[in-house]
């Protein structure tokens, strides 16, 4: 019995299996756009209902403007790349909502939501590029149909704990247990760390692509890192990497991103395959 459920998750994990474009990471996605986006722009649409949209035009104008853009060169890319179909699933919309906490997020598909509290931090319209390009960035790479991916392989894992410890004793069993949810608890921690790093590296390239300054990505860290007094949960226990490493990898990614940025940014029919 557990040899066929070895044998069918490796097929499924087999099939699933695809690569991030520009970073070429590996991924497992069970999870496809059609399953997903349904329910996002449900969810989206209901908590723009129970949340107040900022009143202030020119901070909500920054936020829809700076989207657009981005939203833009990132569909330049994916059209440039044969990604026609999933370029067509999108539908993106930017809006700023009244709320201090220090936060912005995109849903599949491309909902995405600033928080008023992140403004300050933004400071300009190229902060306001950098974090919108990291939002962005998550939805392009599909970070959440990947976790929600782990999540099932997580329990799936908790099964096969189960039965290879079933013929244990029951002090054998709660010690693989044990070790099982912690060994899984810091994976998923670590995971989370990647899909950050890899939403800041794409965000600074699709920003860049969009015309903005790209030194201005590190410097959002460095205000957050102010603001946050210089505290932070040791790396190994956050899902975000630490703001040092952060604003060091972002200033080390600048000339790749360049790169990127100058390739893309241009016709369709100019870019060269």
């Amino acid at each position: 019995m557990k040899k066929i459920i070895i044998l069918v998750l490796t097929f499924f994990l087999f099939e699933a299996c695809s690569t991030v474009p520009i970073t070429g990471r590996k991924r497992v996605n069970l999870v496809s756009d059609a399953q997903v986006l349904p329910t996002s722009f449900a969810q989206y649409k209901g908590f723009l209902k129970e949340n107040k949209l900022s009143t202030n035009r020119e901070l909500t104008s920054q936020i829809k403007g700076v989207g657009k853009n981005i939203s833009e060169a990132v569909d330049r890319f994916m059209r440039a790349n044969n990604m026609v179909a999933e370029a067509n699933s999108y539908r993106w919309e930017f809006n700023l909502v009244e709320d201090k906490t220090i936060n912005a997020w995109c849903m599949p598909g491309g909902k995405v939501v600033f928080y008023t509290g992140i403004m300050p931090i933004c400071d300009n319209v190229n902060g306001v590029a950098a974090v919108m390009g990291h939002e962005v960035a998550h939805a392009f790479a599909k970070h959440g149909q990947e976790r929600m991916t782990s999540s099932y392989g997580q329990q799936i894992g908790g099964i096969l704990v189960a039965l290879g410890s079933s013929n244990k004793d029951q002090e054998t069993q709660q010690i693989w247990d044990a070790a099982f949810g912690i060994g899984s608890g810091l994976t998923m921690l670590k995971f989370s760390r990647t899909h950050e790093q890899e939403a800041d590296r794409l965000g600074l390239i699709f920003m860049m692509m969009a015309g903005y300054d790209g030194i201005e990505a590190a410097e959002v860290w460095v205000r957050m890192s102010k603001n946050s007094g210089g505290t932070s949960t040791p790396q190994i226990l956050s899902t975000h990497p630490s703001n040092a490493s952060r604003i060091e990898d972002l200033k080390s990614y600048l000339p790749t991103a360049k790169m990127y940025a100058e390739k893309y940014n241009q016709p369709l029919s100019q870019i060269k395959k």
